[in-house]
């Protein structure tokens, strides 16, 4: 890792298993250099015979290919309900990976980041600012970021289709890190796989998938939630968008309809989904929730993933779990107004808690009420949807190595830590595009310290420096202005873990 402010004449340039890549020089804000190669394929493009098929290892190319700018992406326009800037880029060779390294030599052995950005597994966009590894590079730690299909053309059910391509496609970038990173620099025995969102979801199903086992050797999920689709309701989802279409189901038939079409159709399910009442569409929501996801097909994704992990799959690895305090309250701002008229009780009964589980999350949750109905209707969406399933993993791996945290730094410009919220300060770039829409002006730079110092402890040790969490001490980093550890900083999820 280089601090000299001088870069050198020549563009870097990296051997990897398809052929010579050439990447750019670069000097961060605290002048350390660095080395991208952006939009390195891992795969050939999926279109054409390999529309809807496994994704297959890029052929050897000849001479050098240049990685100095992104390579397409899966995302076509609409970037979803997002605050992170995530740009589209048109193409077809969609399946590629990013690659920020301090030292693009062999030999180094530095540890190794693979992110999975999120997007609700239908958008999202590895050309994110936010996702630079700059600062991890900075730090003596290699970053990956890697795309993968989306939509129905990542999860869709098709009845001569395999199942899970999206989830093939993390795979075969995987394996793409195993036999390349050594390259650029890393290590493949120390690879940590973070992801957020969707892609915090997609670690938890590759830590509980045993073909992933081999391929990373740490986890980290930033406010992950998982879908485990049943094959039964992927496949009425899939019947039901190409019916609309006036096709069967086949990857024939499908390949008669172009990508926006199929795109249309999608956008076309979610608008009908989306109709009627708020508080019964939020509980089918709960209740149901993405219908383009990871399925359940007993073969590539034997069982769910919280299932997986109660069976001790992936116990080995150091893992690290948490969200932020209230993902989704943004969502109910236009409408806290009218909230504060219904009482808090009837609010959460309609939004499907109910009983003495009801009675004992209003007691537990005292702090937040007091904050206003938004605020509490807010926090169990936040809760069912994200801390509940921290809570069910940190207490089925309790004796694994397995950290637990909170993001509880409110946004001035929400007056609450939201989705999205803490990625800029996982990255440490506050400084870049879009950030002081999310964090308004003053972000403070001690929480983003704090936060990716952390990040980078555990990269490159396994351990992310506040206490474990176990059976007999459910401890949690608080992460805040003022950090600390609470001694059961998810005391307010478990009423909804009773039964």
């Amino acid at each position: 890792m280089s601090s000299s402010n001088a870069l050198p004449r020549t563009d870097p340039e990296v051997d990897t298993s398809a052929g010579r890549v050439q990447g750019s020089w670069r000097i961060d804000r605290d002048g350390h250099r660095s080395a991208a190669f952006l939009g390195i394929p891992f795969a050939e493009p999926p279109v054409g015979d390999l529309r809807f098929a496994a994704p297959v290892p890029h052929r050897p190319w000849p001479g050098v290919h240049p990685a100095t700018d992104f390579g397409a992406t899966a995302q076509r326009g609409n970037a979803g309900p997002t605050l992170i800037p995530e740009p589209s880029i048109p193409g077809e060779s969609t399946l590629n990976v990013n690659v920020f390294t301090p030292t693009p030599t062999t030999g180094a052995d530095l540890p190794v980041l693979v992110y999975i950005h999120g997007g609700g597994f239908f958008a999202g966009s590895p050309a994110s600012p936010w996702y630079d590894g700059a600062q991890f590079n900075r730090d003596g730690v290699i970053t990956v970021s890697i795309s993968y299909r989306l939509g129905f053309d990542g999860f869709g059910w098709i009845a001569d289709a395999p199942h899970n391509r999206g989830v093939l496609d993390w795979l075969l970038a995987l394996e793409w890190v195993q036999e390349n990173i050594a390259a650029f620099g890393g290590d493949p025995g120390r690879v940590t796989l973070v992801g957020q969102s969707a892609g915090g979801g997609a670690v938890l199903t590759l830590l509980g998938m045993p073909r992933a086992q081999g391929l990373f050797h740490a986890a980290f999920s930033i406010s992950g939630t998982t879908a485990d689709l049943s094959l039964a309701r992927a496949e009425g989802y899939g019947r039901s968008l190409v019916s609309a279409a006036g096709v069967e189901p086949t990857r024939a038939a499908l390949a008669s309809l172009t990508e926006a079409e199929i795109l249309e159709l999608q956008m076309k399910a979610m608008r009908t989904a989306m109709r009627g009442n708020p508080l019964s569409l939020l509980k089918k929501f709960l209740d149901d929730g993405l219908p383009l996801a990871p399925v359940v097909d007993g073969d590539l994704v034997p069982r769910p993933a919280l299932e997986a992990i109660r069976a001790g799959i992936g116990a080995d690895k150091p893992l690290v779990l948490g969200a932020t305090d209230d993902e989704f309250t943004m969502l109910l701002h236009r409408i806290k107004a009218q909230l504060r008229f219904v009482p808090a009780r009837l609010l959460l009964g309609l939004a499907g808690l109910k009983g003495h589980q009801r009675t004992a999350y209003l007691a537990a949750n005292d702090d937040v009420i007091r904050r206003g109905n938004a605020a509490i209707l807010g926090r169990y969406i936040t809760d069912r949807t994200f801390r509940a399933l921290a809570l069910s993993i940190a207490e089925s791996r309790a004796e694994a190595p397995m950290w637990l945290y909170r993001f509880s730094w409110p946004s001035p410009k929400y007056d609450s830590a939201v989705h999205c919220l803490d990625v800029p300060f996982f990255f440490d770039c506050l400084d870049a595009p879009g950030v002081e829409a999310v964090t308004g002006n003053a972000p403070p730079q001690a929480l983003a310290d704090d936060l990716h110092a952390r990040a980078v402890s555990f990269v490159q040790h396994g351990d992310p420096g506040w206490p474990r969490f176990t059976s007999a001490e459910p401890s949690t980093h608080i992460f805040d202005t003022s950090s600390r550890t609470d001694p059961d900083g998810y005391a307010g999820v478990r009423p909804l873990l009773s039964i």
